[in-house]
């Protein structure tokens, strides 16, 4: 570790995030200071593929962008907890989609100059429709199109979401009939 680290405060915390102020010694041996947003939970993806090579976005108002945006089913996943299974339950929370097979697409890190968000992503098939159960903190719309268009949406900037750029690029490496 070529910082050193002199002095840590915590501004702000709340159930999500904590923020840090940190007194360091750079790497050049200079003072300087860090902030830091270190996340309670681990970012979940799910693409989810049905039968006919078909997978499901949820459109939604993100509040700190102010804009609608399309996604692939996400949530957050308690640091400690089982991703596979926080996937599971987001999926059916989302879509109402539960699957009988599961893939892990991708480990990641989402911003990693000054936050500490990890993330997995899964492919999720053999899928069956069952009823959503959205938190209330979400207004949700569900939409099924070719896997193909939701890739290209990737490209031409109708999906912006990290999280669902890096899952659909990865499934559209995978051998898989899109």
């Amino acid at each position: 570790m070529p910082w050193k680290t002199l002095t840590t405060a915590v501004p702000y915390e709340n159930p999500w995030i904590r923020i840090e102020h940190h007194e360091v010694i750079n790497p050049a041996g200079n003072p300087g200071i860090y902030g830091l947003v270190k996340f309670k939970n681990h970012a979940i993806g799910i693409v989810p593929v049905d039968d006919e090579g078909y997978t499901y976005l949820v459109g939604q108002f993100r509040y700190a962008l102010g804009t609608y945006e399309w996604e692939i089913p996400e949530g957050g996943c308690p640091v400690g907890s089982d991703p596979l299974l926080t996937a599971q339950r987001e999926l059916k929370e989302e879509t109402g989609l539960v699957a009988r097979e599961w893939t892990r697409l991708l480990d990641f890190h989402l911003s990693n100059s000054v936050t500490d968000e990890y993330g997995v992503a899964y492919l999720a098939k053999g899928l069956r429709q069952e009823e959503a159960e959205p938190e209330d903190t979400e207004e949700l719309q569900l939409r099924r199109l070719p896997l193909r268009e939701a890739i290209a949406m990737t490209l031409d900037g109708r999906i912006r979401d990290a999280l669902s750029i890096l899952a659909l690029q990865r499934v559209a490496l995978l051998d898989w009939p899109a």
